[in-house]
């Protein structure tokens, strides 16, 4: 096992460290959220990730997205993701697909490739058609619900989606998914109310909700972690 990931080999053993080594993550929506689990795999010993997103770094990134930096602005979130992955780990297999997931281009994904799915989107009718998707294809998926307008992160936690309550995501996305006969689906999700936008500006408050940069970064390690335990063969408390 490679030096990079010899303090983590002290906690999950040399075995453990080859299935990581093995697994095969996609993780759809590269910003806030997922581009903290992308960074929780890699500097954990997971080697092969795809990365879903047509998104492009901007400047209102900057304050909560792990790979926003000045220089990355203006560049597709899934380059500047995959670039950030390499510099920690040169050995790691980082495939990029710029597009934005939905009917016209699902069939572009062949999610049978991989192992685990990391639902990070932030439009509805995509993360239902990917949730859908790996149900059917009996593929391990966990989504991350709203982290928008959330100011506690204390108040996240793992659950099942027909478990949660207080989050507006949740809500929209257990009906949904009840509609289809989905019967569960693991979720990180905050029983934080959601908090108000302190300015009012019409053309902000419009167009996305307030954030803040300690609540997507413990959503998506949090993501990262339960991606983890579910694949090593260890006793944990």
């Amino acid at each position: 096992m490679s030096e990079i990931f010899a303090r983590t080999e002290l906690m999950l053993g040399s075995a453990n460290m080859e299935k990581l080594k093995k697994l095969r993550v996609i993780i759809f929506g590269v910003g806030g959220v997922g581009g903290y689990a992308l960074e929780g795999l890699i500097r954990s010993g997971v080697y092969n990730v795809a990365l879903v997103d047509a998104d492009t770094v901007s400047e209102s990134n900057l304050n909560r997205q792990i790979i926003a930096t000045k220089e990355t602005v203006g560049r597709a979130k899934v380059d500047a993701a995959r670039e950030r992955a390499l510099s920690i780990n040169p050995d790691a297999k980082i495939e990029v697909f710029n597009l934005f997931y939905s009917e016209e281009t699902e069939s572009r994904i062949d999610l049978g490739n991989y192992d685990y799915i990391i639902d990070a989107i932030d439009t509805v009718s995509s993360k239902i058609l990917l949730i859908k998707n790996a149900y059917e294809k009996n593929i391990k998926i966990i989504s991350s619900m709203g982290a928008g307008n959330k100011l506690d992160p204390t108040c996240f936690e793992v659950s099942d989606i027909y478990k949660t309550s207080v989050c507006p995501l949740a809500r929209v996305v257990r009906q949904r998914l009840k509609a289809l006969g989905i019967k569960k689906l693991k979720v990180v999700y905050s029983r934080e109310t959601p908090c108000r936008a302190v300015v009012s500006d019409s053309e902000i408050t419009r167009h996305a909700p307030a954030s803040i940069a300690f609540i997507p970064s413990v959503v998506g390690l949090i993501i990262s972690g339960e991606v983890i335990k579910d694949t090593v063969d260890i006793a944990l408390a």
